[in-house]
């Protein structure tokens, strides 16, 4: 009798863990210590160009994290400022083959843009 006593309270308290961890709250994500954000209007207008850009920006030193909302065509860097610079990271935009701000993008790299990718497109 001890023992199912036991092996009933046993399961309860794990049970009763279990449904806690499930509902506790999600922390937000928070800005790291030590980092930046910086954000560039670009001239992407489709998802092919928010995974170029994405892609590009993670092989950059110190960035963290890059996220282009297409809508409003604004990438949005979180980076290491003792790895790299502003000025760094809107060339990598501009090597990629979109503009970041008033910079123009590197004509090479735009030409190997693929159709639906170059600025003349619509939003699609």
């Amino acid at each position: 009798m001890k023992a199912f006593a036991f092996s009933l309270l046993t399961l309860l308290s794990i049970g009763g863990l279990a449904a806690q961890a499930q509902t506790a709250p999600v922390a937000a994500a928070t800005k790291a210590k030590g980092t930046e954000q910086v954000q560039f209007k670009t001239s992407a207008v489709c998802d092919m160009c928010k995974a170029r850009l994405e892609k590009s920006l993670a092989y950059e030193k110190g960035v963290q994290a890059a996220h282009l909302d297409v809508p409003s065509k604004v990438l949005t860097v979180t980076y290491n400022p003792a790895k790299t610079t502003t000025a760094a990271l809107r060339t990598a935009v501009q090597k990629t083959g979109y503009d970041a701000d008033e910079a123009t993008a590197d004509n090479r790299a735009y030409e190997r843009l693929p159709e639906c990718c170059k600025k003349t497109n619509a939003t699609h």
